[in-house]
């Protein structure tokens, strides 16, 4: 894969240097309407219940007043608050879609969605960024809506512009920066700064250490340090970032082999286990399959973790039609099984020799600037899917690469940003469309992945989770266009015979549409599993279950039995 470049929006060309990157919310919702519905679902009281008593009846038409008489609840049970739904857009042309049916085996995958899945990416030299702290509530609520990411720190600026010191150096004459990828020196006390945003939100880290500069003790300094601050919050440490890329994009002017790569691997493995034995090294962090293999046979001796980046849609030119960032390429199966193929491939390599497989570094698009999938709904529905593809293919954990620059100016395809002037901000963040997308997938229980089977729905992805309390857990992924299809028919076949069956959704009106995406409503995270609204027609105790999804939508569903 060709490697990023994160620049800013106004961008006219391409910066070589590649990836750069330039630039307890309230759990409240609108959408959550009461139906006015009443099921017959039995209360806690002293009722005969006749052995013949059977689900409940559907949901009549909204009340007047939205709420159940006291002689009706007596009678019938509790009342129910159904979720509605956005429906299509006013004048929408409504096209028809395959009626989608679902059926979820009680058989496993064999692999897991786990808390820590989704991480956020950012250049090494955003380690001196002072917005990064536990005092700066903004981030502070973004973070805890990706429940207990992972930060991970090194892009492109970390083998150009990024020195550590714990002596309080000056940055090197030789270093170049600009207005939006500054050069940065970063100690001991950047590192007990993060700290603090870490204990905050109960986030992870993961870093990479310099390699374009070759300095093996310096690396190493660094990570004993950061192991000392961070304790057991330090998930692992990469040597250089994209190290395949260095002979061309001018990290290496004299030339950059694969096997000069694994020998110097080694020397700074070699210094980093001196001071730090317990950190894990992960690597390449390649965007090239060769350099799986070899690091994965490098003779270190920290436990090894097999990472890699990769952006489907890295064709910045247009000379792989498939590949351009265009809005049809992004909502097609497609692009759903190319990223899913290399996904696999890196996998394959990794549990072949025991080795957990991480995809810190990822985005939709390898290309600077604005395309027409920037900052767009359609992102944040690509986003959930790729993130649960990812895992249930067995990626352990994935990163989406980010910025800290302005919402306007800044990077496009971040999924946080800050407000006030380009290109700093005021460090007052927010999280753009795809960053819903992954706050749809983070709030996701920990749980198995189930086998299913899928039929019609058109444009639309079902994954289905075992869950630890014994529940299922239903993700669909409808990327039918929500400005011209209807709703999708679904027929979903549980496992089990449901008593209760909730829902959580994430919308947008349009493929295009900026600053638009909201999760029940609201743009904030999903609503708290247990305050959630029934399925609409929910069916008590029948295996199968019926209802219509909105286009252009992530849903949700959870059954308990």
């Amino acid at each position: 894969m060709a490697p990023i470049d994160h620049s800013p929006e106004n961008s006219a060309t391409p910066d070589p240097s590649g990836q750069d990157s330039a630039p307890a919310g309230s759990k409240k919702r609108s959408r959550l309407i009461a139906a006015g519905a009443i099921v017959a679902v039995i209360a806690a009281a002293a009722v005969a219940i006749p052995l013949t008593f059977g689900p409940p009846s559907p949901a009549p038409e909204p009340a007047a007043s939205n709420t159940a008489t006291a002689s009706e609840t007596a009678e019938v049970g509790t009342p129910v608050t159904y979720y509605e739904q956005a429906g299509p857009p006013a004048g929408s042309p409504l096209e028809k879609v395959e009626p989608l049916e679902v059926s979820v085996s009680k058989d496993l995958v064999g692999t897991s969605l786990n808390k820590g899945l989704i991480g956020i990416s950012l250049e090494a030299t955003d380690l001196a960024d002072p917005d990064l702290s536990g005092d700066n509530a903004s981030m502070v609520k973004l973070l805890k809506e990706v429940d207990q990411p992972v930060l991970r720190f090194g892009g492109n600026a970390v083998d150009r512009r990024f020195l550590w010191t714990s002596s309080n150096e000056t940055l090197p004459s030789s270093y170049r920066g600009d207005k939006a990828h500054p050069v940065a020196a970063v100690g001991p006390a950047d590192l007990t700064r993060l700290k603090t945003l870490l204990d905050a939100t109960d986030a992870k880290v993961s870093l990479t250490v310099d390699l374009g500069h070759y300095d093996p003790n310096r690396a190493a300094d660094m990570v004993k340090h950061a192991s000392e601050i961070f304790g057991d919050r330090l998930l692992s440490v990469t040597v250089g970032n994209e190290p395949n890329g260095y002979a061309f994009n001018g990290v290496k002017t004299d030339g950059y082999s694969l096997d000069q790569y694994v020998r110097e691997l080694k020397d700074y493995a070699n210094a980093i286990y001196a001071v730090a034995p317990t950190v894990p090294i992960s690597g390449p962090g390649a965007y090239d399959q060769k350099w799986w293999q070899p690091f994965i046979d490098a003779d270190i001796p920290q436990k090894k973790i097999l990472s890699f980046h990769n952006y489907p849609l890295y064709s910045c030119d247009g000379s792989d039609p498939q590949g351009s960032p265009t809005m049809a390429n992004l909502m097609s199966q497609n692009m759903h099984d190319r990223a899913a193929d290399y996904q696999r491939s890196a996998h394959k390599a990794g549990q072949a020799s025991d080795l957990e497989t991480w995809l810190p570094e990822t985005g939709i698009a390898a290309c600077p600037g604005s395309n027409e999938t920037s900052r767009t709904h359609a992102s944040a529905l690509w986003t959930a899917d790729y993130a649960l593809n990812a895992a249930q293919l067995g990626i352990a954990r994935i990163g989406f690469h980010s910025s800290l620059l302005t919402c306007k100016g800044g990077p496009p395809m971040s999924v946080i940003c800050s407000a006030g002037t380009y290109p700093q901000g005021n460090g007052t963040m927010s999280g753009r469309a795809n960053f819903f997308g992954l706050s749809m997938v983070a709030e996701l229980e920990a749980g198995k992945f189930m086998k299913l089977d899928s039929s019609g729905g058109g444009l639309a992805f079902s994954y289905a989770l075992q869950n630890a309390d014994g529940s299922t857990t239903v993700v669909i992924v409808n990327e039918n266009d929500p400005e011209k299809a209807a709703q999708t028919d679904v027929t979903l076949n549980l496992p089990g015979k449901p008593v209760t069956g909730t829902m959580t959704q994430l919308t947008g009106p349009s493929y295009g549409a900026e600053d638009s995406t909201v999760i029940d409503g609201a743009k904030s995270e999903p609503t708290p599993l247990a305050e959630r609204a029934t399925v609409p027609g929910f069916q008590y105790k029948s295996a199968t279950q019926g209802f219509k999804l909105t286009a252009g939508t992530v849903t949700v569903l959870n059954f308990t039995y």
